[in-house]
């Protein structure tokens, strides 16, 4: 994941983030592990993740707790708008400046007093949960350790009010844009109110992407990719109510007994589907800005 900068220059030049009608895209590394808290409560257990070779570990203070997957809408829109600029030929950097109005109504959030504390508390649980990670890390280093922020600040007027908002993003994930390792997500999925829904949809679009058969995940599987404390009972049931009401943004959901007996998910594009079946949606085709993905995505 990580690797060292180039250059410094880019680390120290701001990008003022204040793109509108952005596309929304995703970093490809952060859809498919555990690396955020699927509830709003307070998650102090750190997530432990191992599959093969590769392992990884979320840790922060008590004082924080884990970044949740709602604070993950921060990364979301930043690497939406460093994108976007790259996409337009404007200049970008690790560094954004932004109004905070303009990122909570982007993430379909309130602009009240108590959504802009919220915001607050969310870069704070950004800025204080750390990844150790052998993921993709370069050079023959063994681990990698990170912040999904290195650092932020506000600036305020007299009267306690917001003049902007300044983060600065780890220089992988800035790396990992500028050499488009993303890929494009739906608009609604702000509108995922289930911690676990939001999870599963990036799952799946990782995944199951445009493939023209989709993708198959056991219950046991995701459980495990998922990080979640839940007994796997009590999440195989969570995980069947989201497949029976089918409703995760742009992907069909159905759910089958595997060769092993395991209960298992078949996700495939809406748009894939035949014309006549009831799950088909073919306004997916032009619910994107570009109709065509930028180079890196799917």
């Amino acid at each position: 994941m990580p690797r060292r900068s180039d250059t410094t220059t880019e680390q120290l030049d701001l990008f003022i983030a204040d793109l509108v009608d952005v596309p929304l895209r995703d970093q490809r590394d952060l859809m498919a592990v555990p690396t955020f808290a699927l509830g709003k409560q307070r998650r102090i257990e750190p997530i432990r993740y191992q599959r093969g070779d590769v392992w990884l570990e979320v840790t922060a203070p008590a004082e924080f707790g884990i970044a949740t997957i709602w604070d993950a809408d921060v990364l979301l829109w930043c690497v939406s708008q460093i994108n976007e600029a790259i996409e337009r030929g404007k200049p970008h950097s690790s560094r954004l400046e932004f109004q905070p109005y303009n990122l909570l109504r982007a993430v379909h959030r309130g602009t009240s007093g108590r959504h802009y504390e919220e915001l607050r508390a969310a870069l704070n649980r950004l800025r204080a949960t750390t990844v150790r990670t052998n993921m993709r890390v370069p050079g023959g280093r063994k681990t990698a350790t990170f912040g999904w922020l290195e650092s932020w600040r506000e600036d305020l007027d007299d009267q306690g009010r917001s003049q902007g908002i300044i983060v600065e993003l780890p220089q992988w994930l800035y790396e990992a844009v500028r050499d488009q390792q993303v890929l494009s997500i739906s608009p609604e999925y702000f509108e995922i109110t289930s911690g676990l829904a939001r999870w599963l949809y990036r799952v799946v679009r990782k995944h199951a992407g445009r493939q023209q058969a989709g993708w198959t995940f056991t219950f046991r599987d995701l459980h495990e990719k998922s990080g979640s404390t839940q007994r796997f009972s009590d999440f195989a049931r969570q995980l069947r109510a989201i497949a029976d009401a089918d409703q995760l943004p742009e992907y069909h959901l159905t759910k089958f007994k595997g060769e092993r007996g395991d209960v298992c998910l078949h996700a495939v594009r809406r748009t894939l589907l035949a014309a006549s079946h009831p799950a088909h949606d073919d306004r997916l085709r032009t619910s994107q800005k570009r109709t065509a993905p930028a180079k890196g995505t799917a």
